[in-house]
């Protein structure tokens, strides 16, 4: 855990970051490394870690540090539970994502489900085409408008998603382990506040086209190993 010195350090450093507008790429690049090691000028020592590890560099000496964490440890969730539900049930992670969105919100426009997937629009709209078809779920005209058409998870959908719930809450509960009930709290709020600023992010650089994220199952399956982690 960071003490108080080190976060009023941090703290010093993050004014001092949002003071200088006119940084160059070195400058951030130190301060990135820096926040990575959550305000440290030595990386501290982790049980679990050794000095040799490989980890160690990618955890604090990385300017995209964040990235990192968040993909290493999401593919610690999706690479056991897409790979069970691709096994149990057939389906890809945004076919999936289709169900526990519906199973989640309820009856729901598709635009809906891509805004809260985080999925390209098109990879969605295969995905719904897929668990339409497989009788997962059922398309209907929304009743205060006839122009659009809600998603509704069937009785056969629902079951498959309830077939496989508690094997997926198992898994997260796993990884968040390691944390005190407090510290979850803290992370929750932290996460929720990162989700609610991502409407603002770009979400491609220039005219450069944005990319699809394929499934984690789906890359296993076409390559016989693991996607790997980015950052």
């Amino acid at each position: 855990m960071i003490d108080a010195r080190d976060f009023l350090r941090l703290r010093f450093h993050m004014e001092l970051l949002g003071k200088s507008a006119g940084m160059l790429a070195d400058d951030v690049t130190r301060q990135s490394i820096y926040e990575g090691r959550a305000g440290r000028d030595v990386p501290q020592t982790v049980d679990g870690i050794p000095e040799d590890s490989p980890l160690r560099p990618r955890l604090w000496g990385n300017p995209c540090w964040f990235s990192y964490r968040l993909n290493y440890l999401a593919l610690h969730f999706n690479n056991p539970v897409y790979g069970m539900i691709q096994s149990r049930l057939g389906l890809l992670r945004p076919e999936f994502v289709v169900l526990w969105s519906l199973y989640l919100g309820g009856p729901s426009v598709q635009t809906d489900v891509v805004r809260a997937s985080g999925f390209p629009k098109n990879t969605l709209s295969r995905a719904a085409n897929k668990v339409h078809r497989l009788g997962l779920i059922e398309r209907k005209d929304d009743a205060e408008d006839q122009r659009r058409i809600t998603l509704h998870l069937t009785e056969k959908g629902r079951q498959a998603v309830e077939s496989v719930k508690d094997d997926m809450l198992a898994q997260e509960r796993q990884m968040l382990d390691c944390l005190s009930p407090a510290e979850r709290l803290i992370l929750s709020e932290i996460l929720t506040k990162l989700v609610s600023a991502s409407g603002g992010w770009s979400q491609t650089f220039g005219d450069e086209p944005a990319g699809e994220d394929e499934p984690a199952a789906q890359q296993t399956e076409k390559t016989g190993a693991e996607p790997a982690v980015h950052s």
